[in-house]
């Protein structure tokens, strides 16, 4: 009896493992066929992946506390995870954009009870799923950067699976990033950020995109209660920026350290960037103002009448859909010497950014 149970557990390890190489084979198959990883594709040919004399797996462990930054892109996550690669204690990194496919496959599983029944029927419950899962995300979060006392993963969109990641890694913290969607839209249409079902040639369609998402993440957020959960609002971060990193280092559970402060020292050293991400020529720059207005102006009249009709997530997070241009609150004169340093050093900045971004203009959003 007891070799049965001993089988039986080393059987259930062993399927969970086999079908980590299985999510990873078919998120690579999913990727050929993604037109927005095509270009992925091609630098990764040009950069071979060197042979490894040995392949580290890192086991599942339930326990391990993860720290999940997101929020609807172009709200001012890059900067977070910017400002947190500064602790010496904390690696974020890059955006691994496998996980929230991983995520996204997962929930299609659980959602077709077709599909739920032929995984049942090949023995392969959810606990076993589960374990995959975590195992697959463990091993990206550990090993797609330097290593650092505290994993920390930034991908905007995995926040659609709050309450799922709490329940696969129960000592997990989430960081919300909250930034006006009106800002957020604007962004994502003059930097032509491709997201899947946003019209990028109507302002109207991507806040009512945004609207959705926004109350999505915002109701995971709650679900899984204000000690789990952070929401950062992007605007009182870059006015306030010690203010609210003692806030959110003191939610982490992580000892302040004033480097979070001065995340533009560390690019290119202890903080690295990716050139296909549309912010890494924005973060390269000290916390400044410019982007927090350059939307006004830029939306349509009839789509601003309406805003209130349109996104009425903005009024319930505390936006003044009426106000053009808002008042988000008086920056501390830090910020106001850094934004006159970035206007007055401009060609440096965008020399810069050159350096660190396939994507750079001449603009800030």
């Amino acid at each position: 009896m007891y070799m049965m149970l001993v089988s039986q557990k080393f059987k259930k390890k062993y399927i969970a493992l086999w079908l980590v190489s299985i999510l990873a084979v078919v998120f690579y198959m999913n990727s050929i066929l993604d037109s927005d990883c095509s270009q992925n594709m091609a630098d990764q040919m040009q950069y071979p992946i060197e042979p490894q004399n040995q392949i580290s797996l890192f086991s599942y462990n339930k326990n391990v506390p993860i720290i999940f930054v997101g929020g609807v892109p172009r709200s001012g996550t890059t900067l977070m995870r910017a400002m947190l690669d500064a602790h010496p204690g904390i690696h974020c990194g890059e955006e691994t954009r496998v996980i929230p496919r991983i995520l996204t496959m997962r929930n299609q599983w659980a959602s077709s009870p077709k599909e739920s029944e032929r995984l049942k029927n090949a023995g392969i419950n959810d606990d076993i799923l589960d374990s995959a899962v975590g195992a697959f995300i463990t091993e990206v979060v550990a090993n797609h950067g330097k290593k650092s006392e505290q994993m920390c993963s930034k991908d905007p969109l995995v926040l659609r699976y709050t309450s799922y990641l709490k329940s696969i890694f129960p000592k997990s913290k989430f960081i919300f990033m909250v930034r006006d969607g009106r800002a957020v839209v604007h962004s994502i249409i003059t930097r032509k950020v491709t997201i899947t079902g946003f019209n990028l040639n109507s302002y109207e369609d991507c806040l009512s995109k945004w609207n959705f998402l926004i109350q999505l993440m915002y109701a995971q957020c709650i679900s899984v209660g204000p000690e789990n959960c952070l929401p950062v609002y992007y605007e009182q971060l870059v006015l306030h920026p010690e203010q609210n990193m003692r806030r959110i280092l003191e939610f982490l559970g992580i000892e302040w350290n004033d480097a979070v402060l001065q995340h533009e020292k560390f690019i290119g050293k202890e903080i690295s960037l990716s050139k296909n991400e549309r912010s890494s020529d924005q973060v390269i720059k000290p916390v400044n103002l410019e982007a927090l207005n350059s939307w006004v102006g830029k939306i349509p009249a009839d789509v601003i009448a309406r805003m209130d009709t349109i996104a009425p997530m903005l009024r319930q997070l505390g936006y003044d859909p009426k106000a053009n241009p808002p008042n988000y609150g008086e920056p501390d004169q830090k910020i106001k010497d850094n934004t006159f340093h970035v206007k007055q050093n401009r060609d440096y900045w965008l020399s810069l950014a050159k350096k660190y971004s396939v994507h750079v203009k001449d603009t800030n959003l």
